[in-house]
């Protein structure tokens, strides 16, 4: 993100705008925010839908969230020099063209390669969207409102989690999983066409700065090569591969030489003298993690649900649905709280409610109803509804003004990244606990082997074969073997939540002065 001064405030600014071009200005800024959170969830629960389609696996569907998770990550470093460079006008609007394009292209895809491919162009394209929305609402709504603006862009990026789920749900059951992306596209038309007609005349001042190429290369590089071998390990038997060890190379020699630079570059991508705090160090930590955990278990509820549950994508959305909603209705409550009281018990609040939501998880049975699905979401929306804003305060908490941009960068860059590396990983950790499970389960079968051939002939007796009956049980060993797998990941999960807690009250004491966050997408 940027050093320079921004010239763009202390330029004269037109007069704010009122009536109803206010009001069309600020629908067309949310809803294109609005496009790129729905994206970062939309996809969860048409995994299934997309990869049958496409004819790969499930966890190769995965591909599809963590490419344009990490393309959103890397570029989000770059938002304050291009909006430095070209101003926050056409460079929002130009995001939003573009992403527009790359949703298009999306919903042609021909397999899984060109899918990840063109989701990795939307993530690259879709980091100004965020910070540009909610800067461009500040400057078209008068200084006495701008807390109805702030209202406006924290509620897009609220509710859009709640519909993604849901919509994406009800378009791969009921259209085509194509339609999550081209459903922007008429959206995307109207956002930038509107944005353009009623920020044209307020662009902003530009400067001339050059960019830190090398330093990018490297950061592209490192994070990478550090992805592909998180999402090929598991099928190319980790190290047992030389390509998976040649790609984990690449990696730490790519991020210690992304460290050397950035030490010693004048004007790096990102400054990494902002971990000299305390508190933006232990801050920042402990958001990645938990964000981390908590997308991974995001990720697996809705998969989980439709591949072993018999839950259609839809359903799968609604049971999701719950965290979102509850969320919404809490924030401003929050929000309220965060002024009276140290951001440090809002965040360990936060902290115990994500375990005790991943613990409720891991309670499921094989017959749990919808009802018991959804219990634990409750409990998530409550978390989620001090998590952003106390650990965004406790991090940014003794950070210079004209470092906010730059730290506002480097920790959405590593929370976004944190949550691609954490999809791999579900699905790897989550395979192989099914792998372990079924292997158990079987040696158990086999140490009773009369009980077994007893329940072979039973099922031979109503018509089956011999083979049949013997995929019977082992598809009801499989079953049993995945559910297994699936709390155990739900119940490590709590545990590793509780672990954050300490890093929190290692911080110092911070309290809210009732202006907003840096904008947590």
């Amino acid at each position: 993100m940027a050093n320079a001064p921004n010239s763009y405030a202390q330029s004269a600014a037109p007069a704010p705008l009122t009536g109803l071009p206010l009001a069309i200005a600020s629908i067309a800024l949310a809803m294109g925010t609005f496009m790129q959170v729905l994206d970062s969830t939309i996809a969860n629960v048409s995994l299934p839908t997309i990869a049958g389609s496409l004819g790969v696996a499930s966890d190769q569907g995965t591909w599809v969230i963590t490419s344009f998770a990490v393309a959103n990550g890397i570029s989000v470093p770059l938002t304050g020099w291009l909006m430095g460079r070209f101003g926050i006008v056409k460079t929002f609007v130009s995001a939003v063209a573009l992403f527009t394009l790359a949703s298009f292209l999306c919903g042609l895809a021909w397999n899984l390669e060109s899918l990840v491919a063109f989701r990795i162009f939307q993530g690259a394209v879709s980091g100004p969207l965020i910070p540009g929305s909610q800067a461009l609402l500040l400057m078209i709504f008068p200084p006495n409102k701008r807390s109805s603006a702030l209202a406006v862009w924290s509620m897009t990026t609220l509710v859009a989690p709640i519909c993604g789920p849901i919509l994406g749900g009800f378009i791969s059951d009921n259209i085509s999983w194509r339609w999550i992306f081209l459903i922007n596209v008429p959206i995307g038309i109207g956002c930038s066409y509107l944005c353009w007609q009623f920020m044209k005349s307020r662009e902003t001042a530009t400067f001339a700065r050059k960019i830190d190429v090398v330093g990018f290369s490297l950061l592209v590089f490192w994070v990478g090569a550090l992805q592909i071998m998180l999402d090929t390990g598991k099928d190319a038997d980790w190290f047992n591969s030389p390509i998976i060890v040649i790609e984990t190379l690449s990696a730490i020699i790519g991020f210690v030489a992304w460290v050397i630079w950035t030490v010693y570059e004048k004007n790096p991508i990102v400054d990494l003298s902002l971990f000299k705090s305390r508190n933006f160090t232990f801050g920042v930590i402990a958001l990645c993690v938990a964000y981390a955990v908590f997308f991974g278990n995001n990720l697996l509820l809705p998969i989980w649900l439709q591949t072993d549950m018999g839950y259609i994508a839809t359903w799968a959305g609604l049971a999701a649905a719950p965290s979102g909603l509850v969320a919404v209705i809490l924030t401003p409550f929050a929000a309220k709280l965060l002024s009276k009281y140290d951001a440090r018990i809002l965040a360990t609040f936060s902290m115990v409610a994500f375990s005790l939501s991943f613990y409720l998880r891991s309670l499921y049975s094989p017959d749990a109803d919808f009802i018991a699905i959804t219990i634990p979401m409750f409990v998530m929306g409550a978390a989620m509804s001090t998590f952003f804003i106390a650990m965004t305060t406790i991090a940014f908490n003794g950070i210079k003004p004209h470092q906010m941009p730059m730290a506002s960068g480097l920790s959405n860059f590593a929370r976004i990244v944190m949550g691609s590396f954490a999809a791999s990983l579900t699905t790897t950790i989550w395979a192989n606990g099914q792998a372990n499970s079924q292997t158990r389960l079987s040696e158990i079968m086999g140490a009773f082997g009369t009980p077994f051939a007893h329940t072979i002939d039973k099922l031979r007796a109503v018509g089956l074969s011999q083979a049949q009956a013997a995929m019977v049980v082992g598809n009801q060993v499989a079953g049993q073997a995945l559910m297994e797998s699936t709390l155990q990941f739900f119940k490590v999960s709590a545990f590793v939540i509780l672990l954050l807690i300490p890093l929190i009250w290692v911080t110092k004491k911070s309290m809210s002065d009732g202006a907003a966050p840096p904008p947590a997408d």
